[in-house]
């Protein structure tokens, strides 16, 4: 039910459901002047959400922002959430990361600056597929000569929430009131360490995997349209929706 919930919810939101749906009305009403008004609409919604300028303001008002290294403290744990993976592509003789892989590289480099001690890997199997992503990522940080004694590996959750659940376990069981690094995409951080503080653990939050760029006041950046824009606030739609689903159910 949550499911089916959250997904009517998110395509209900979509802009390009808004703009299709105005282009339909446009196409099919009988009515002249209907015609002219939801074409009208269709095309601005179009203009606006293909803008480059507008999907990156809304991306940094929600991403969390980026965290100055050199000035952070050092954890006992880094929590790395998955999910950053192919599991379509063959062969299967090594991991495919898709763009979400700045949180395996910057896990990497916190735990080499030694701003980690630990570093614990959360996320279960992939969806249709036999591949331990939990493992798969353990295998690289291990090649980068990483002791094995300072990664540990939970690969039983399939979201989120269930990322917080049984990192929980974890963390009191093995790391007892000790400082807690969670690191994850930035556009998915705000239901992550939500749905942490609810199974109480208390975590700082690390930022990576940005889909915001740098405000540019280059005239390009706020005229010329792009298909990458809609595809950001698809994004940027899914992961609020989805906020929004774990905050109505208190999963975070």
């Amino acid at each position: 039910m949550f499911y089916i919930l959250s997904k009517t919810l998110f395509y209900l939101a979509m802009p390009l459901t808004w703009i299709l749906v105005c282009f339909g009305i446009s196409i099919f009403s009988k009515s002249e002047k209907r015609k002219k008004h939801f074409f009208a609409l269709g095309l601005s919604f179009l203009l606006f959400f293909t803008n480059p300028f507008f999907i990156n303001e809304a991306l940094l008002l929600w991403e969390v922002p980026a965290t100055d290294v050199s000035r952070m403290p050092n954890y006992d744990v880094g929590v790395l959430l998955t999910g950053i993976s192919n599991a379509q592509k063959k062969p299967s003789d090594r991991l495919y990361l898709n763009k979400g892989g700045d949180r395996l590289t910057h896990t990497l480099m916190l735990y080499k600056m030694g701003k980690i001690k630990k570093i614990l890997i959360s996320g279960g199997h992939f969806y249709e597929s036999d591949i331990k992503e939990a493992q798969e990522i353990k295998k690289i940080l291990l090649s980068a000569n990483i002791p094995e004694k300072d990664i540990f590996i939970e690969e039983k959750s399939l979201n989120t929430r269930e990322n917080a659940i049984e990192s929980a376990k974890i963390l009191k069981q093995n790391f007892p009131n000790q400082s807690y690094l969670l690191i994850t995409s930035a556009f998915h951080l705000r239901r992550a360490k939500g749905c942490f503080e609810k199974q109480d653990i208390k975590v700082d939050v690390f930022s990576v995997d940005f889909y915001s760029q740098n405000r540019s006041w280059v005239p390009t950046y706020w005229l010329v349209p792009t298909e990458k824009s809609l595809y950001y606030w698809y994004v940027l739609v899914h992961e609020v929706v989805g906020y929004t689903m774990y905050k109505v159910l208190g999963y975070a």
